[in-house]
């Protein structure tokens, strides 16, 4: 990344959003729109040629659409971080694109509010991120979860402030092993599957649901008690 801003591709076939997104951006410091792109195809040579730090994602385009485009770009290994703005907001495209590695998702229309949130966000990202050839782990989690991405819960509702005794990094990996699943979770299976344990899982679980993020599922058996399972809103 250069050190005076970050380098930007728009990829958006629309020409009238194009425009906006790049008004938009320009009025951020440390961003520079270097090119922008109608289509996929398109948009994947010019991250070849161009080099951006950063690419705005549309998912809607001729030729090559952003899901096919975000996974060529992994594919790859093109060395570019993805912001989806897209009117997608079912929930088969945002899996994927999360999937995929996508730093976020804000589905239009938008306020620029926030894409100005998750840009200063994404920067400082990249700039603590570069400054230190080797992090801690204490040091990663700062940046990576508390600078970094943790939009997507903002957006489901979770507060930025968490109640006391909850840590944003749990809460962060939880969010995200829930979204790889296809069918609702117990607080011993989140358990286990992260590696915590039962009661911390059950905690947060508990938060998410509150927040309105995930649904609970009563789950009943054999003999006992029934079992309260949780699945994210989303994936029903």
């Amino acid at each position: 990344m250069d050190d005076k801003y970050i380098k930007v591709l728009l990829i958006e076939d629309d020409p009238m959003v194009q425009e906006v997104n790049r008004q938009f951006i320009e009025r951020l410091d440390n961003f520079r729109i270097i090119a922008t792109a109608s289509n996929g195809e398109d948009g994947i040579r010019k991250i070849r040629t161009l080099s951006p730090d950063l690419v705005i994602l549309d998912v809607f385009m001729p030729l090559k659409d952003g899901i096919t485009t975000l996974y060529e770009i992994r594919k790859e290994q093109l060395d570019v971080d993805v912001i989806v703005v897209s009117a997608a907001n079912d929930q088969h495209t945002i899996r994927k694109m999360i999937q995929n590695g996508a730093f976020d998702y804000i589905i239009k229309p938008f306020k620029f509010e926030r894409l100005k949130k998750i840009l200063k966000k994404y920067y400082l990202f990249r700039t603590q991120i570069a400054m230190d050839a080797l992090m801690s782990q204490n040091q990663l989690d700062q940046v990576r979860f508390q600078n970094g991405n943790s939009s997507v819960l903002v957006e489901k509702g979770v507060q930025e402030t968490l109640p006391k005794g909850l840590n944003e990094a749990t809460l962060k990996q939880i969010y995200e092993f829930l979204t790889k699943q296809d069918s609702a979770l117990s607080a011993e299976e989140v358990a286990d599957g992260i590696g915590i344990a039962r009661v911390t899982a059950r905690r947060y679980l508990d938060y998410l649901k509150e927040t309105g993020t995930l649904e609970l599922d009563m789950q009943y058996g054999g003999i006992g008690r029934p079992v309260n399972k949780y699945i994210l809103k989303y994936i029903r």
